[in-house]
């Protein structure tokens, strides 16, 4: 009885460090966000676990276009994300266009595949920004417009919900400070976005985002 409880507890403890929210914030953040003009959000590195049954009637390249798909699309719902506060005045910087960023990018060479053989310097420089927003996304379920109703079809992920995980560090493109780092876990209901979830994960990280007006 003795060791069964000492297991379930060991099991709490566990669940209970899996479901926490981690969240690092650079001391002088507020400082350096009052030189920055203008950030930029790169696609998130993405990985979308698929059971084993959906798996198989998945090719290789058909499951690396979809991660690609999906690194985009938190791109765009991250970007929009800011823009909406931008355009409320609730922004201290300007957020540059994906459409602009992912031109830079291919212009330098820059690509999804090489992207982490780059310094989050050299790649604010490449954009001509002060920041630069990065980082991995992790789900069980395609959301970006378009996949997930081809793959629904092709490999049945009707009837699923999302689940997602979201990593997400914003740096400092003078010198690569790290000057926020999000991790958190969250699901969305049957038929949610990226957009939905992106939202729900920056609920409370944009407290701890010097870019966002207190107030």
């Amino acid at each position: 009885m003795k060791k069964l409880l000492v297991f379930t507890f060991a099991m709490f403890v566990s669940l209970a460090a899996f479901s926490q929210t981690h969240l690092y914030e650079n001391p002088n953040f507020d400082k350096i966000a009052q030189n920055q003009k203008m950030i930029a959000v790169v696609p998130f590195k993405s990985t979308v676990k698929l059971r084993p049954k959906q798996m198989k009637d998945m090719k290789p390249d058909q499951l690396a276009k979809m991660e690609v798909s999906e690194g985009e699309g938190v791109q765009s719902a991250m970007y929009s994300w800011f823009l909406k506060r931008e355009k409320r005045g609730e922004l201290t910087v300007k957020v540059q266009s994906p459409a602009i960023t992912n031109a830079k990018l291919k212009k330098a060479g820059i690509t999804y595949d090489n992207m982490d053989g780059y310094t989050p310097k050299e790649i604010a420089e490449a954009l001509g920004v002060d920041a630069v927003v990065m980082g991995t996304f992790e789900t069980n379920k395609p959301m970006s417009e378009g996949a997930s109703v081809v793959l629904g079809v092709l490999v049945g992920f009707w009837g699923t919900t999302n689940k997602a995980v979201l990593n997400l560090s914003i740096y400092n493109g003078a010198d690569n400070d790290l000057l926020v780092n999000y991790n958190k876990a969250v699901s969305g209901s049957l038929g949610s976005s990226t957009e939905d979830l992106v939202n729900k994960l920056m609920r409370k990280a944009s407290r701890r985002i010097a870019y966002t007006k207190k107030g």
